[in-house]
């Protein structure tokens, strides 16, 4: 076996020097490129799934303040149903009366008329229960989510539960359970208060209980959810896990309930998935972000092929220069063998110090190839970078509108807590108006949406100038529905208040007309304030400037803007398009 080796490696053994030579430019050139190739690939590969963490942990760190935001009204909530008087009173009463009599049925009224005179957004509750001391009970919301409260009598076998235990625990702090204490609903979950008297200084005297029944699709505002990425709220703890929120809601099937969470982690690591986890302050829920690593690495991996191509290209002239080469530098030596047999009594090297050179010239050209593939690879890599940059700018702009909505309803919960209506008010007109305003990112909007927007400004500005201001809408009600270019209208009520009615002393007032009529939409927003003397001056202002403009772009110019005014008596501005874009 040995010979047979040593054979074949002495018939493999190159035996001309021209042979020899191609050989050993083969193994200085082609074998660096490949290695070079390989480790900016690893590089790139490190630097994107490092990239990638950071910014998907900034990620779930915004996402679980926003969560924060919206935990933090439902707090407010039940602190303001516990502290109304006339609750407080009821439930003391219900207890007091005894036997299997449920609380009245005036206290569920109380409870609605409370919600809805504070402006309280339930859109994210699916129902509300009260409970007195000894159980009796009234809810109020979807019916469905009552379970066995829908019966008759008391219910002691609460007092019996965890979750009954837990709120003890937490001495009138609310507790955030991962699943609906009620029912089997796996589509909400549930905040449980123990409700005391507020009234009893010296002594905590146990009055009730509250139970909030929560929608989990409340966690689709506080994701970014898209379709590379997998989100996981999970109540864990050291032994176990409780999946509360999974989108798509098709990964659900990967988190089973009570597994052990170093178990669902190893699990999830050998199926190739980067797992992010951020703690929420409010429930001390695990948020967590799960990618594919073949999602993440397509990237780098694209990069491999591109120096894989470049590599091969390198190697393919690398062969061919060394082929080339080759001849020029083992010619003169042929040629020398050729003198010698032919009997040549003098022999003159003159070529010797030109091979040397052409031997230099090739290592300095695949020394500089090797610099130049470094330098490109290097550049894919800061492209990837800064691509990655743009997506996490992006992802936090479309973020922070939640952040702000969810900041100015904490104003409004604040103010409302201080009985300062006024300042409650205008931060609700407020976050309405910006959210209107913003459209989630679209640029239509309905008539009506628009309408509303108006309404609200209109609310902001009467409570500014103290109700100096009118506002009459006659719209058509077939417009109502129709979708427009969003900011038409806003704006030039804006400019009839601050150029119109603003800088006339006592009341104005501002009317807004539309109509349609044979595919024409006409809108009329008028106001009786101080006028406008020199007509010619009025496009030298954005707002009016910005309404044309973007009228003509997407209605074409067919679409009119059209200015009146009489000074003293007021102005008048029409808006006509067609919805179907016409061309002049």
């Amino acid at each position: 076996m040995k010979e047979a080796l040593s054979r074949i490696l002495y018939l493999l053994r190159p035996r001309k020097i021209r042979n020899k030579y191609f050989l050993f430019m083969i193994m200085l050139s082609i074998p660096p490129l490949f290695i070079l190739g390989f480790i900016s690939f690893n590089i790139a590969k490190n630097t994107l799934v490092d990239k990638q963490v950071q910014s998907t942990q900034e990620h779930l760190r915004t996402s679980s303040e926003v969560a924060d935001l919206l935990f933090d009204n439902i707090i407010k909530m039940e602190r303001l149903i516990s502290w109304n008087d006339g609750i407080r009173q009821a439930l003391i009463d219900s207890a007091e009366v005894g036997g299997n009599k449920e609380i009245d049925d005036e206290t569920g009224k109380r409870m609605r008329d409370l919600i809805s005179s504070y402006l309280i957004d339930t859109q994210d509750i699916d129902s509300i229960c009260l409970f007195d001391k000894d159980f009796h009970s009234v809810c109020y919301g979807n019916s469905d989510s009552y379970g066995a409260l829908e019966r008759k009598g008391t219910h002691q076998y609460i007092s019996l539960t965890g979750w009954y235990r837990k709120s003890v625990e937490a001495k009138g702090k609310p507790v955030f359970n991962s699943y609906n204490v009620l029912t089997n609903d796996l589509q909400t979950f549930s905040s449980v208060k123990l409700l005391k008297d507020p009234q009893s200084l010296f002594k905590e005297e146990v009055i009730g209980l509250l139970v909030v029944n929560i929608k989990k699709s409340m966690f689709s505002k506080v994701f970014n959810e898209n379709e590379e990425s997998n989100f996981v709220v999970l109540d864990s703890n050291q032994y176990s896990t409780s999946p509360i929120y999974t989108y798509p809601q098709s990964f659900s099937g990967r988190i089973r309930t009570n597994q052990d969470k170093q178990n669902l982690i190893q699990e999830l690591n050998n199926e190739n998935y980067i797992i992010n986890s951020f703690k929420n302050r409010t429930t001390g829920w695990d948020l967590m972000l799960l990618i594919e690593e073949k999602d993440l690495l397509k990237d780098s991996n694209q990069i491999a092929r591109i120096t894989t191509i470049i590599a091969v290209i390198i190697a393919i002239s690398a062969l061919y220069l060394s082929f080339v080469l080759s001849g020029r530098i083992t010619r003169p030596l042929r040629q020398l063998k050729n003198m010698v047999i032919g009997g040549a009594k003098e022999l003159y090297i003159y070529d010797e110090p030109k091979d040397k050179d052409e031997i230099g010239t090739i290592s300095e050209t695949f020394n500089q190839i090797n610099v130049k593939t470094k330098e490109l690879s290097d550049k894919l890599v800061r492209s990837e970078l800064k691509e990655k940059e743009a997506e996490l700018r992006a992802l936090q702009a479309q973020i922070k509108p939640h952040f702000l909505y969810n900041t100015l309803d904490s104003i409004y919960w604040m103010a409302t807590m201080q009985d300062n209506h006024e300042v409650a008010k205008m931060a609700f007109s407020l976050s309405k108006s910006f959210k209107l305003s913003l459209n989630s990112g679209k640029e239509l909007i309905a008539v009506s949406k628009e309408l509303e927007h108006i309404e609200h400004y209109m609310t902001i500005q009467n409570l500014r100038y103290n109700d100096r201001f009118q506002y009459i809408e006659q719209v058509d009600e077939e417009l109502m529905n129709i979708e427009i270019l969003k900011l038409l209208i806003q704006p030039l009520v804006e400019n009839a208040i601050y150029h119109g009615l603003e800088p006339q002393e006592g009341e104005g007032t501002i009317s807004v007309k539309g109509k349609l009529k044979d595919n024409l939409v006409t809108f009329i927003v008028k106001d009786d304030g101080v006028g406008i003397e020199d007509l010619k001056k009025i496009d030298q202002g954005y707002g009016l400037k910005n309404v044309r403009e973007r009228l003509m772009l997407y209605y074409g110019p067919s679409s009119k803007l059209l200015v009146t005014s009489e000074v003293g008596k007021g102005t008048k501005v029409e808006l006509r398009f067609f919805l179907t874009r016409r061309e002049e």
